[in-house]
Protein backbone atom coordinates (compact mmCIF):
# COMPACT_ATOMS: atom_id res chain seq x y z
CA UNK A 1 0.00 0.00 0.00
CA UNK A 2 1.48 3.35 -1.09
CA UNK A 3 1.67 5.60 2.28
CA UNK A 4 1.34 9.22 2.25
CA UNK A 5 4.36 11.11 4.12
CA UNK A 6 3.25 13.25 6.99
CA UNK A 7 3.53 16.90 5.70
CA UNK A 8 6.03 19.33 6.96
CA UNK A 9 4.53 22.24 9.52
CA UNK A 10 5.24 24.66 6.76
CA UNK A 11 3.49 22.50 3.83
CA UNK A 12 -0.13 24.13 2.83
CA UNK A 13 -3.00 21.45 3.68
CA UNK A 14 -5.83 21.13 1.98
CA UNK A 15 -9.57 20.71 3.71
CA UNK A 16 -11.54 18.05 1.90
CA UNK A 17 -15.31 18.97 1.88
CA UNK A 18 -17.88 16.18 2.59
CA UNK A 19 -21.24 17.03 1.82
CA UNK A 20 -23.58 14.93 4.33
CA UNK A 21 -27.22 14.17 5.75
CA UNK A 22 -27.44 12.96 9.44
CA UNK A 23 -28.32 9.55 9.49
CA UNK A 24 -26.74 8.38 5.91
CA UNK A 25 -25.22 5.45 6.64
CA UNK A 26 -22.92 6.13 2.79
CA UNK A 27 -21.84 9.11 4.08
CA UNK A 28 -21.06 8.12 7.59
CA UNK A 29 -18.88 5.51 5.91
CA UNK A 30 -17.00 7.94 3.67
CA UNK A 31 -16.09 10.48 6.28
CA UNK A 32 -14.40 6.99 8.36
CA UNK A 33 -12.51 5.88 4.90
CA UNK A 34 -11.40 9.45 3.70
CA UNK A 35 -10.16 10.20 7.29
CA UNK A 36 -8.57 6.74 7.28
CA UNK A 37 -6.47 7.96 4.29
CA UNK A 38 -5.71 11.09 5.20
CA UNK A 39 -4.66 10.28 8.35
CA UNK A 40 -1.17 12.22 9.25
CA UNK A 41 -1.38 14.05 5.77
CA UNK A 42 -2.17 17.44 7.42
CA UNK A 43 -4.98 17.53 5.18
CA UNK A 44 -8.67 18.20 6.93
CA UNK A 45 -12.23 16.71 6.15
CA UNK A 46 -14.76 19.20 7.26
CA UNK A 47 -18.44 17.67 7.05
CA UNK A 48 -20.99 19.66 5.77
CA UNK A 49 -24.80 18.99 6.80
CA UNK A 50 -26.84 19.69 3.42
CA UNK A 51 -30.00 19.68 5.23
CA UNK A 52 -28.73 22.93 7.28
CA UNK A 53 -28.35 24.63 4.59
CA UNK A 54 -31.95 25.32 1.90
CA UNK A 55 -29.12 26.53 -1.15
CA UNK A 56 -27.53 22.85 -0.60
CA UNK A 57 -30.30 21.37 0.20
CA UNK A 58 -31.88 22.30 -3.06
CA UNK A 59 -29.03 22.04 -5.02
CA UNK A 60 -27.95 18.34 -4.18
CA UNK A 61 -31.23 16.90 -2.74
CA UNK A 62 -30.50 13.55 -1.98
CA UNK A 63 -27.60 12.88 -3.89
CA UNK A 64 -24.95 12.61 -1.06
CA UNK A 65 -22.61 11.82 0.02
CA UNK A 66 -20.28 13.86 -2.12
CA UNK A 67 -16.54 14.92 -1.54
CA UNK A 68 -15.14 18.08 -2.94
CA UNK A 69 -11.57 19.65 -2.83
CA UNK A 70 -12.83 23.45 -3.40
CA UNK A 71 -15.52 23.36 -6.40
CA UNK A 72 -13.91 20.10 -7.50
CA UNK A 73 -15.90 17.24 -7.24
CA UNK A 74 -13.52 14.00 -6.15
CA UNK A 75 -16.20 11.81 -6.13
CA UNK A 76 -20.03 10.67 -4.75
CA UNK A 77 -22.53 8.39 -3.32
CA UNK A 78 -19.21 6.07 -2.69
CA UNK A 79 -15.50 6.85 -2.15
CA UNK A 80 -13.83 6.41 -5.39
CA UNK A 81 -10.29 5.09 -3.92
CA UNK A 82 -9.00 5.78 -7.40
CA UNK A 83 -9.31 10.00 -7.17
CA UNK A 84 -8.39 10.43 -4.18
CA UNK A 85 -5.39 8.75 -4.31
CA UNK A 86 -4.71 10.88 -7.24
CA UNK A 87 -5.63 13.91 -5.13
CA UNK A 88 -3.48 12.90 -2.65
CA UNK A 89 -0.68 12.06 -5.49
CA UNK A 90 -1.00 16.10 -6.78
CA UNK A 91 -0.84 17.67 -3.16
CA UNK A 92 2.96 18.94 -2.01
Amino acid sequence: MNRQQPRSKDAKASTLTLYTRAGCPLCEEMAAEVGALIAGTGHRLTPVDVDADPLLKTRYGWDVPLLFDGATEICRHELNLHALREWLRGRP
